[in-house]
């Protein structure tokens, strides 16, 4: 049994039992771990948020991620456009957009905003297991899975045959991935400061993205990138 099934197991683990497994986990793959990093929330202290607005911001995310790469790739804007706007529609998800997003499809965006709004396909990987639908983030060494990122919603018909794949995970599985990208991001900001930092396999891109994407589910802020990240 590995430290992330011991303490998905342990239902009753304290934030201290987090800190502890997590600073085990991290030296052991040769990432700098700072022993002190202050602990997260608890289970009991977090709520949340529900499983209908996970689900319809990660479908509204990954379709202005496929309008930003089209965007980059120098497609018919007015094309693409037409075609993402109406897979909103399809899926019912158009009032989910966050401010970057709706400048793409306004046509209001800035060269930055496009690649913003590309990198949030790792925010979105984090979403979609929060809702069950792959298996593991625990180690972000390389980009998501950008074709399966896209089949999993295109493969539904609709938002209800989405959502009917989805299945939420537990507060404190939650909790015990924010806590590890918590000091993942530390050793990432370190390394900025102190170049011969040890990070091991880390991407720090990766990391921050998804490190976002965690936090905003347990966040009461809608614009995840309003959501303080700090270390």
């Amino acid at each position: 049994m590995g430290i992330f099934d011991k303490l998905k197991g342990n239902k009753a683990a304290t934030p201290e039992d987090r800190r502890k497994k997590n600073n085990e986990y991290i030296k052991n793959n040769g990432i700098a771990c700072l022993e002190s990093l202050p602990v997260i929330e608890s289970g009991a202290s977090v709520k949340l948020k529900s499983m209908d607005v996970i689900c319809r911001r990660a479908i509204a995310c990954l379709l202005s991620i496929q309008l930003a790469c089209d965007i980059e790739e120098q497609n018919d804007y007015d094309e693409s456009r037409e075609l993402f706007l109406n897979l909103l529609k399809n899926y019912n998800v158009e009032n989910f957009l966050l401010e970057k997003e709706k400048r793409l499809f306004e046509d209001k965006y800035s060269p930055q905003d496009v690649i913003d709004v590309a990198w949030t396909y790792e925010t979105y990987w984090t979403l979609i297991w929060v809702l069950g639908l792959i298996d593991d983030i625990k180690m972000p060494d390389t980009i998501c899975d950008c074709q399966k990122a896209i089949t999993l919603v295109g493969d539904c018909k609709d938002y209800e045959d989405f959502k009917s794949r989805c299945k939420i995970r537990n507060i404190e599985e939650i909790l015990d991935m924010l806590d590890l990208y918590y000091r993942y991001h530390w050793a990432c900001v370190e390394k900025r400061v102190q170049p011969d930092t040890n990070i091991g396999p880390l991407n720090p891109d990766v990391v921050v993205e998804r490190r976002k994407g965690l936090e905003w589910v347990i966040s009461d802020i809608e614009e995840w990138d309003e959501i303080p990240l700090d270390t």
